[in-house]
């Protein structure tokens, strides 16, 4: 075969491939403030792409997400990762792989009080330029929900789940019809109790998780596998 008629092949092959290539879906971490949404965005990333690489830090403060990061392109292999040949066997799924792009948003909130962030010990000024952030970010969070193919809802099982900001959420999210799964973070905690969120929303598949600790990640990912994919 000539070399031009192996060229016409490679870029034939190459043509075929990136007109099929199945698109990442834009999977949204959304939730009220401290429910854990970047911790759970890291643990992803440390998971399947590399344990030193974090979409952003987590603190104690409220609001420290104030602007939506994307991270492009993270294959979730639930086979390769998981599945030891032996014991703990995955969750049953009909496909095990899932391309996505995680987006991790601020923490959505009714009301943002700069006197808030003067409880942490910021001074007046620090508190006021990251309660007018934390704002953008809210609108920056709804925003995204146009170009969102799912979310991940977070949120805090130590908290009671009948909250206007919850309700709220949910609501808007249904309305648009994305698909939803609830993560229920941080049963590492003494006092956590996934099944209060549960009862509070029956109709939306609820995942006990701790993104912190990385317990019962597994369900989550191949919950997300089946939903999302």
């Amino acid at each position: 075969m000539s070399t031009r008629k192996r060229m016409k092949r490679f870029l034939s092959k190459l043509m075929l491939a990136l007109l099929f290539k199945k698109k990442a879906v834009k999977i949204g971490i959304y939730g009220p403030p401290n429910a854990g949404k970047t911790t759970l965005a890291n643990r992803i990333i440390h998971t399947f792409v590399d344990e030193n690489e974090d979409v952003g830090v987590s603190t104690e403060i409220p609001h420290e997400t104030r602007r939506v990061i994307r991270r492009a392109g993270i294959l979730i292999d639930l086979k390769r990762k998981f599945y030891n040949g032996g014991g703990n066997p995955l969750p049953k799924v009909s496909r095990a792989k899932l391309m996505l792009d995680v987006v991790d948003t601020p923490g959505l909130a009714t009301k943002i009080d700069f006197r808030d962030f003067m409880a942490y010990g910021l001074p007046e000024d620090e508190a006021k330029r990251r309660a007018k952030e934390a704002t953008e970010g809210v609108i920056e969070a709804i925003k995204w929900l146009d170009d969102i193919d799912g979310v991940i809802l977070l949120m805090d099982s130590t908290e009671d789940p009948y909250t206007q900001t919850n309700v709220v959420i949910i609501g808007n999210m249904e309305a648009r019809g994305i698909p939803i799964i609830i993560a229920a973070n941080k049963i590492d905690l003494p006092d956590a109790a996934p099944q209060r969120i549960k009862n509070a929303f029956p109709q939306h598949r609820v995942v006990p998780v701790s993104a912190l600790k990385g317990d019962n990640m597994e369900v989550l990912y191949a919950e997300m596998a089946k939903v999302f994919g």
